[in-house]
């Protein structure tokens, strides 16, 4: 026979682990520096972001244009002695990473300057160092063991469901973008045949208006 108090234990831990693994589904924690920001970018403008970076630090750069003139910026990533890590003119997304090689303050920049009417949405994901571990390094039970596996596998599942998440979310943004710009010049073009089918139209009538006009005729009589 079971000692007694033991089904209320394993009942107990069930319903921790239980817990855990609902708080696990519905709080993906992100990477230990993970920064994800969309912004407006005007025109003839410059927007720089500064982030504090160890050594030996792994890094990545993602940036993508969502709307704007024709969906491209200049980035440009500088390390703490100005040092540029990485340059791209006219970009319309890209992805870079790289490992901090000193300590200090990186700089990363969004230019929009080379464009002088059209101002851009951009979205950009910097990510600092690798993800914290999912359960801290304790002894437990080897019944635990599989459980602990099959969360990690669910956290890192999900985190690949946020990453497609996000990229469908740009790519809709992106899409309904041209779709209204696209909405938006067809109403100007039906608006400009309007206007023209409603000048020929008049000039139609006032021309055939003078065809069936009568005409005075002169008419000189000669004496004799």
């Amino acid at each position: 026979m079971p000692r007694p108090g033991s089904a209320q234990r394993w009942a107990a831990a069930a319903g921790r682990w239980g817990c855990r693994l609902l708080a696990l589904l519905l709080l993906v924690p992100g990477p230990g520096g993970a920064s994800e920001i969309t912004f407006e970018l005007p025109d003839n403008a410059k927007q720089c972001f500064y982030e504090d970076i160890t050594q030996s630090t792994k890094c990545t750069l993602e940036f993508q244009v969502i709307t704007g003139g024709h969906y491209d910026v200049d980035c440009r990533l500088e390390d703490p002695d100005g040092k540029v890590l990485y340059k791209e003119m006219k970009k319309q997304y890209d992805s870079f990473t790289f490992t901090a090689s000193k300590n200090g303050t990186y700089k990363f920049c969004f230019s929009n300057e080379f464009s002088t009417f059209t101002h851009k949405t951009v979205y950009f994901d910097f990510q600092v160092g690798e993800d914290p571990p999912l359960f801290p390094s304790e002894n437990r039970v080897s019944a635990l063991t599989q459980m602990e596996s099959a969360c990690v596998s669910i956290h890192e599942a999900l985190k690949s469901v946020i990453d497609y998440q996000t990229h469908f979310r740009l790519r809709e943004a992106q899409g309904r973008s041209r779709a209204e710009d696209l909405n938006t010049r067809v109403a100007y073009w039906s608006v400009g045949e309007a206007l023209i089918l409603l000048v020929v139209s008049i000039g139609q009538v006032f021309l055939l208006k003078s065809f069936f006009s009568d005409k005075r005729t002169t008419t000189t009589r000669v004496g004799s």
